[in-house]
């Protein structure tokens, strides 16, 4: 992020709802590949830069991968004092929670926070950075006991000037495991994101992620690493058992491997492994002033981005803009703020006002990109250009921004440049290869470019992913590419696949939890009645079932109670239908609490309101 200078005068001025003693001096650390602000001193900030520097070697040379990438960009702030990093922390029972590292995720931009007044702040912030990595590096999102396991392997990364030393079991791993006892391997490697042994805190989720560190440490330390691509494979994609896939893979059952990873704990004995780091210097790291106005509008952004204090982060910008009306941190901040509330007209000027101020601002280019495309829909509409452009302007001034190729792809695509889209869209996945929303519109696209095959590829992985919502709206999707590619077939050379010139709503947009394939692709060259209608997105809700209809069995109504109405949802066939938490449909559920995929009907389409993708009870 790039701090614009304001004057001293102006900046005392500045009231926020966090209020810091002394208005301390807050500088900007810039290593090769991190940004650090602290008000910790230079010196503290250069220790923070040189700890992520390390931890990314590290993980680069632990993945023999040439080029590290994170996913979306990072901001590190380093609070010099407790006092001041629990104003931005987490409330749990209405009270800050009293942690001395903090990770905060979200779509465009994440946050780590440190207490420089601890003796170690990093085992938390590693251990969700390591899973960034893993976004941002691996292909495929693997079960929650290496996803987990993997993370906890690297929190307790140790480095100095020297060296980085990476492998060592953490003790409180020992003492939650003799204390709490050990999962049978074969349970373990079974937790799902959707148990609740993985979701509900409590002594069997500290054994699960205790347990899942010890047996990272132990692939690594008995050199098995090069096996688990062949467990994940008979996993997978094998479909093999946990037991048949341990076998194949390590030559073990499940309970000799039981025996050797309690051998492994009792042993209280690991490997280290020491990387150099000599060629990472502190020194060499750039070091600039930050005024009170651009660090107060950080820490507003921070809370922009939280889930406990959004309330006041609009506040605080407004803080800061009554003492510098044209910080472009703030401006910036003001229009996230009104975009996340569709408050289009104000988020529209103040990100004018921002890009006026710091034109080499890629969020803001990118923000504003995605604006109009809320404002205008995606096709040829007047602004396709202007927001194709706005686009452009954010690759620009940063190649690594995944959510601006993704934007891109789309508005290329539904503007008539199905292939540049299909470009762009390739390349947000190659950033971030493990975003399931970028992988259901890279199928919409292949799709576009009358590329079945390659749809069905990637609709495939996606449906035996381990989020049910996930894989629900996939395997509907999947259901509609290949009878997108057997009616394809029939028509011959006469079909030619291109966006529709109606542009795609914002609903359109994958984000959060509503994944689909909003292609709303259209033929030329033959008759409308020769053609598949193109599939609706996928929404979702929650809700409460109130009773379901079989009177027409197997076909089922479903009556969904969601906040501010009813829907009337349709099943096809309720022995086929995809069901999670329960073994299968059920004509007799009522009152039950739900979360829905589900299609909508396109005007004067089947009965009720849509047609069900996947019911998940809960």
């Amino acid at each position: 992020m790039r701090f614009l200078k304001a004057s001293f005068a102006l900046a005392c001025l500045i009231m926020p709802t966090q209020s810091f003693a002394g208005d301390p001096q807050w500088v900007e650390v810039k290593s090769p590949n991190f940004s650090v602000i602290t008000d910790a001193g230079e010196k503290r900030g250069r220790d923070v830069a040189l700890h992520f520097e390390q931890m990314r070697a590290a993980f680069g040379t632990l993945m023999t991968k040439a080029h590290v990438n994170l996913p979306v960009p990072l901001q590190i702030v380093a609070f010099r004092n407790s006092k001041e990093m629990r104003q931005m922390s987490p409330l749990f029972n209405g009270k800050p929670t009293e942690d001395a590292g903090l990770f905060q995720g979200g779509d465009d931009r994440t946050f780590i926070m440190l207490d420089m007044s601890v003796e170690n702040p990093w085992s938390v912030v590693f251990h969700e950075y390591a899973h960034q990595l893993m976004n941002g590096n691996l292909s495929v999102r693997a079960d929650p006991w290496f996803e987990e396991g993997f993370a906890e392997y690297f929190s307790s990364i140790e480095v100095d000037n020297k060296e980085v030393r990476v492998g060592k079991i953490p003790e409180q791993t020992y003492v939650v495991l003799h204390q709490m006892g050990m999962m049978r391997v074969a349970d373990l490697l079974r937790v799902q994101q959707y148990s609740k042994t993985y979701n509900e805190s409590g002594d069997h989720r500290n054994t699960f992620y205790a347990e899942s560190g010890l047996l990272v440490h132990y692939i690594y330390d008995n050199k098995l690493v090069l096996k688990l691509a062949d467990y994940f494979d008979a996993r997978i994609t094998q479909k093999k058992s946990v037991e048949e896939a341990l076998q194949s893979a390590f030559g073990m059952t499940p309970e000799q491997l039981d025996k050797s990873l309690r051998d492994y704990l009792n042993s209280n004995r690991f490997r280290y492994y020491p990387l150099s780091s000599s060629s990472i210097v502190a020194s060499e790291f750039a070091i600039a002033p930050v005024s009170q106005a651009d660090a107060r509008a950080v820490l507003a952004d921070i809370d922009a981005h939280s889930l406990d204090h959004q309330d006041r982060a609009q506040s605080e910008f407004e803080d800061v803009l009554k003492a510098d009306p044209e910080n472009a941190a703030a401006l910036r901040g003001m229009g996230y703020v009104y975009l996340r509330k569709h408050d289009l007209q104000h988020a529209s000027e103040y990100f004018q006002r921002a890009a006026a101020r710091d034109s080499k601002d890629p969020r803001v280019h990118y923000y504003n990109a995605l604006l109009m495309g809320q404002s205008y829909g995606f096709g040829k509409s007047g602004k396709s250009g202007e927001m194709k452009k706005e686009l452009e302007t954010a690759i620009a001034l940063d190649p690594k921004l995944a959510d601006a190729y993704s934007l891109l792809g789309y508005a290329e695509t539904f503007s008539g440049e199905p292939e540049k889209g299909l470009a762009a869209m390739r390349k947000a996945v190659e950033l971030s290869p493990r975003n399931e929303n970028y992988q259901m519109n890279l199928a919409s696209i292949y799709l576009a470019n009358r590329k079945p095959d390659e749809a069905i590829a990637v609709l495939r992985s996606l449906a035996s992913n381990g989020n049910p919502q996930v894989a629900g709206a996939a395997a509907a999707a999947l259901v509609q590419a290949q009878n997108f590619k057997e009616q394809s077939k029939a028509f011959g050379p006469r079909m030619e696949v291109r966006p529709a010139d109606g542009a795609p709503t914002s609903e359109g947009l994958t984000r959060g939890k509503e994944a689909g394939i909003p292609t709303d692709a259209k033929p030329t060259g033959a008759q409308s009645s020769d053609v598949p209608p193109a599939p609706t997105p996928v929404k979702f809700v929650k809700g409460n079932l109130a009773a379901v209809d079989c009177s027409a069995a197997p076909q089922a109504l479903l009556n969904v109670i969601v906040p501010g109405r009813s829907l009337k949802l349709h099943v096809a066939d309720s022995r086929h239908v995809v069901v999670f938490g329960a073994d299968e449909f059920s004509c007799a559920w009522k009152n039950k609490k739900v979360a829905i995929n589900y299609r909508e009907h396109r005007e004067g389409m089947g009965s009720g309101d849509g047609d069900v993708v996947s019911v998940e009870l809960q």
